[in-house]
Formats: C-alpha cells, sequence, structure tokens
C-alpha cells in the first residue's frame, strides 16, 4: 500500500543510501554501501559554491565477510564531500571494523569505535544498515530461512550445514517484526510448526537486540561533515 497523496510541495534535499552484496569467486562476500545528498539547486558551502547536479556527499563503504558475518576487510572512500580532501582523512578509521561480527552486537560495538570525531557522521551511519542487508543477501543463498537456526551460528562455513536439516530453534526472522510474531496469520500460514509456540527466552533475544539497537543508536557524533 503507497503512501496518502502529499500535500503541494517542493523537493529541497534528497538522501539515498544504496546497498549492494556481491559473492565473489575466492567464496567471500563484499556488501557495498553508498550514500549520497543532492539538492535542486547552487548550494553555498564554506569551501566555495556546489552547483546543481553535484551531489553534496557520495561517500562509500565497503566490507568483505566470510559465511559466518564476520568482517575481514574494510574500506571507506569520500567520492564527494562539502570539505574537499579534509572529509577523507576519516575513511582509515574505517579499518576498525575488521574482526566485528554483524550478527553480534555489530551496531553498538562499531559505534563504539567510529562515534563522533573518530570517523565520518555519514559513514558510520551506513553500518547501521550493515547487518540487515547482509542478512537478506544470504537467505536463501547462503542459509535457509525456513528451516531453524540464526545465520552465522555453525562452526561450518559451507552452506550444506545451512541447508542440512531442521534445528530445534525457529529461523531467525521469527519474531522479529510484526507480520512475523509468532502469533501471527503469516507465521500461521507460512511456518505452521512455529505458529504459537514462541520459544522460551525468545522475549528476552529480542528485548536484548531493541537495547543494543537503542545504545548503538544513542552515541550520538560529537562533530558532523
Amino acid at each position: 500500500m503507497p503512501l496518502s497523496p502529499p500535500v503541494s510541495r517542493q523537493l529541497r534535499h534528497r538522501r539515498a543510501i544504496r546497498m549492494e552484496a556481491f559473492e565473489r569467486e575466492d567464496g567471500l562476500w563484499d556488501i557495498e554501501a553508498c550514500l549520497t545528498d543532492e539538492k535542486p539547486r547552487d548550494v553555498k558551502l564554506a569551501a566555495g559554491v556546489r552547483p546543481k547536479g553535484l551531489p553534496i556527499h557520495e561517500l562509500w563503504l565497503r566490507i568483505t565477510i566470510d559465511r559466518t558475518f564476520t568482517i575481514v576487510d574494510a574500506e571507506a572512500a569520500s567520492e564527494w564531500a562539502p570539505y574537499t580532501g579534509l572529509c577523507a582523512a576519516s575513511n582509515p578509521a574505517y579499518r576498525a571494523l575488521i574482526g566485528l561480527n554483524l550478527v553480534q552486537n555489530f551496531r553498538r560495538e562499531s559505534s563504539r569505535l567510529l562515534a563522533g570525531t573518530a570517523g565520518c557522521t555519514h559513514i558510520t551511519e551506513l553500518c547501521a544498515v550493515l547487518p540487515t542487508a547482509a542478512i537478506q543477501a544470504f537467505a536463501g543463498e547462503v542459509w535457509n530461512t525456513e528451516k531453524g537456526g540464526a545465520p552465522g551460528t555453525s562452526s561450518d562455513s559451507s552452506a550444506r550445514t545451512a541447508f542440512g536439516k531442521e534445528t530445534d530453534k525457529p529461523p531467525f526472522q521469527l519474531g522479529r517484526c510484526n507480520a512475523l510474531r509468532f502469533d501471527g496469520e503469516a507465521v500461521r500460514q507460512y511456518y505452521p510448526r512455529w505458529f504459537g509456540h514462541a520459544p522460551r527466552g525468545s522475549a528476552d533475544r529480542i528485548a536484548d537486540q531493541d537495547n543494543s539497537q537503542k545504545a548503538g543508536s544513542e552515541a550520538e557524533p560529537a562533530q558532523r561533515n
């Protein structure tokens, strides 16, 4: 269902975030994120006028992960930024993401490492959407969304383990949104084994996840690009 029709209005700013996932020949995966800010007019910046049609920001973040969601490489780039040549000085800081795991307190840890003057406000914002982008990329490719268990927990990084057999744990996505609540219609229709049978501790698991996300969101940067 689309949004309701808007009142008469004029576009003043556009921000876009694009995420792409690539399976590499060496068995690793690249998750690439790009944030752009544009205005439909010339913009006066501290460093000079940015003509209409050129972005205020075009910022990139690429991480390389294995099949357990562990980051083995990371790289940031600032193609367009308000302070030419200066904003890019923080790009090497994103090497600090190496060794973190996207499904193990990643938002909290990335915020701790890169908040404030340690990094770029907007590239750090991209970190928050990396876990769900990677999960969507792996769904149906690396792990089976219909069978039980959580992504990234197997000691065997091959797809064989993920697809091999059902476990006594529900599919990772259940109990994490309104549509997929254990007593909901979607679970009744598509995951009948788990309908009305939320595992003991699932509420605590979801609360822990929410608290982790809240902790990450409360880490306010001290300086913005």
